[in-house]
């Protein structure tokens, strides 16, 4: 059996997928980062102006 030449439109669709592949892997990543610095984020503070939230009170009803 001889081994046969790819033909040129699998070249050009395997560098569509490899491209495709970055691109999600890069999407996954970056989501992982927002997700990681919003969750070790221990300095949030409520903008100036903006009222706190009243806190619960026990036995009120």
């Amino acid at each position: 059996m001889a081994i046969r030449k790819e033909h040129e439109i699998h070249t050009r669709r395997r560098g569509r997928n490899v491209g495709v592949g970055l691109m999600l892997a890069g999407f996954v990543v970056l989501v992982m980062v927002l997700t990681f610095v919003k969750i070790t984020s221990t300095d949030f503070t409520n903008a100036p102006g903006t009222p706190s939230l009243p806190a619960a009170t026990k036995g009120t009803n």
